[in-house]
């Protein structure tokens, strides 16, 4: 097959607009395209009163050779199709030795666990958390009643932080060997929307994810995998540089389990984890990460700064922005996880502090849309601000994400309840008393207050000079009755559990696997999936080789 990139096409277009215009690409006649798939299809909404879809498809003809000898290296958008079929490297081959061990049923651990049942390893998956549906419960008990689960929130439980989110599978990694597309396979095989294939933005939002953990569950399963839930890893016992055994705790009883392979996809969040590997002398170094609030519009405004007169289009669907700030103070300052027709929602994994995270289900037809606004920091301003530990402490940054995010549960009111500030009253420096035509979606509620307070001088600095620099890109965007929300902490992890290039095991700790978000190696559901799927392959292929030599 051939594949054709750019073709451009009216957003209104005929349903045969695209086969004319693959024909026309090729020079040839209609009746000589026998099909074609599309790739990929995005929006080119740049110019407002001329939005297109930009296609990319894979194409059938009756000459397939003949036009690619006769076209290639006339057409920088023409290519051979490229096989992107998932192929596995290695076998399970002796069940008689120790299983591997997933730790986080976050979309690292479940893609690392899937591979790894799929070639027959049928691995052991331990969650601190609940199973996905009991863990909503909990959640949305939260959000209702201020009822906290230390355990099973929206950090922790099956499907990770990212299934109380926007659902986006989009990243910007470099994928040669074509993962990211084993992983959208797997989740319309799971039970996502066919589309996620082909849009340029695929997401899936929150309830349908809910189904989609379930059912990746349950295939795992059905190929001899095992899940423990409620099961939190309390320690490690390492042996002259390998890993030996997980001390593992299920509430009632502490098991010690052998093991010679365990992936740690632990998340982000897994504070007393981090505290715990760092204790055993497994080598981590601090990341640098981004803080900030929440910031909601309602959404026709970035409709219709987005897109015009097109505005509402249901083939367009609600708009989403990307913006970034280089301030006078060398910060940058950048939108993140931005989710059109969401919610702002709470997302603590610990008593007595209150973060704040965005999330939409697949229709985004909330009246709010909302973005993390966040500012970049370094190790040396989390160095700085842990001056109580030893030089170079790798958890510094860990400890500055507790000490803002106590402040806004302070701030807030000491209930779970977020501080928040209309952004008009933001720019003038005074506290908010009340909220006006943007009402606040987080839950258990906002409390109006002054925001200056709850975060560092550099990072209010930042931000005020960059959200009347936005309003340059998004029209309304700086509008005063719009809401901030304190505060966004977990944009990313603070830590690196850093990992050799070519056998991903940790840098001093044999059969220790770091992966994922939590370990430094990923942001995102989809750059997540895609790392399990690379650590079980190292796994995979260690164990085949280490099984064939003994």
């Amino acid at each position: 097959m051939l594949r054709l990139t750019e073709i451009k096409l009216p957003l209104d277009h005929s349903p045969d607009a695209l086969t004319l215009a693959i024909a026309t690409r090729l020079g040839i006649s209609i009746d000589q395209v026998l099909g074609f798939n599309i790739f990929k299809r995005g929006v080119d909404a740049r110019k407002k009163s001329q939005i297109q879809f930009i296609y990319t498809v894979d194409v059938n003809t009756t000459q397939d050779t003949a036009l690619w000898q006769r076209l290639k290296g006339t057409d920088s958008h023409l290519a051979i199709t490229p096989d992107t079929t998932y192929h596995f490297v290695a076998q399970a081959n002796n069940t008689k030795k120790l299983r591997p061990v997933i730790i986080g049923t976050g979309p690292c651990g479940l893609f690392a666990a899937l591979i790894l049942a799929q070639m027959g390893f049928k691995p052991l998956v331990i969650e601190r958390g609940k199973k996905v549906r009991e863990r909503t419960l909990d959640t949305w008990g939260f959000w209702r009643k201020s009822k906290f689960n230390p355990t099973s929130n929206v950090q922790f439980g099956e499907g990770g932080a990212g299934t109380f989110s926007d659902g986006k599978l989009y990243s910007q990694i470099k994928d040669s060997k074509h993962y990211g597309r084993k992983v959208l396979t797997e989740f319309v095989k799971a039970g996502a929307p066919s589309e996620i294939l082909y849009v340029s933005k695929p997401h899936v939002g929150t309830f349908r994810l809910v189904k989609v953990v379930e059912n990746i569950r349950q295939q795992i399963e059905a190929l001899g995998g095992e899940f423990r839930f409620s099961t939190q890893l309390k320690d490690i016992v390492i042996d002259k540089g390998h890993l030996r055994a997980l001390v593992l705790d299920s509430g009632s009883t502490q098991e010690t389990l052998r093991v010679d392979h365990a992936v740690l996809a632990i998340g982000h969040s897994a504070r007393d984890t981090f505290e715990m590997l760092h204790a055993r002398g497994v080598y981590i170094e601090a990341k640098s990460f981004s803080i900030g609030f929440r910031i909601e519009h309602p959404q026709s405004i970035i409709d219709s700064a987005r897109y015009g007169s097109f505005a509402g289009h249901p083939l367009l669907g609600a708009a989403d922005y990307k913006l970034v700030h280089h301030a006078k103070n060398d910060r940058s300052v950048y939108s993140f996880c931005m989710c059109p027709g969401g919610t702002v929602v709470a997302a603590t994994s610990e008593e007595g502090r209150v973060v704040t995270n965005g999330m939409s289900q697949y229709s985004r037809n909330e009246r709010n849309a909302n973005a993390a606004i966040v500012v970049g920091i370094t190790s040396a301003d989390f160095t700085a601000f842990a001056k109580q530990f030893p030089s170079g402490y790798p958890l510094a940054g860990m400890q500055l994400q507790r000490f803002w995010e106590s402040r806004a549960f302070e701030l807030g009111g000491s209930n779970y309840q977020a501080p928040g500030q209309l952004l008009g009253d933001f720019l003038k420096q005074q506290p908010s008393t009340g909220f006006g035509t943007v009402v606040p979606s987080y839950k258990p509620g906002v409390s109006p207050t002054d925001l200056a307070l709850s975060l560092p001088d550099y990072a209010i600095e930042a931000i005020r000079e960059a959200l009347p620099a936005f309003e340059k890109q998004i029209r309304g965007f700086s509008m005063y009755e719009a809401v901030l929300t304190g505060v966004e902490t977990r944009t990313s992890s603070p830590i690196c559990i850093k990992r050799h290039e070519q056998t991903y095991q940790s840098l001093n700790t044999q059969g220790l696997y770091p992966a994922g978000e939590g370990a430094g190696y990923a942001g995102g559901i989809l750059s997540a999936a895609v790392d399990g799927i690379k650590v079980a392959e190292a796994l995979a292929l260690h164990m085949q080789q280490h099984r064939s030599s003994s």
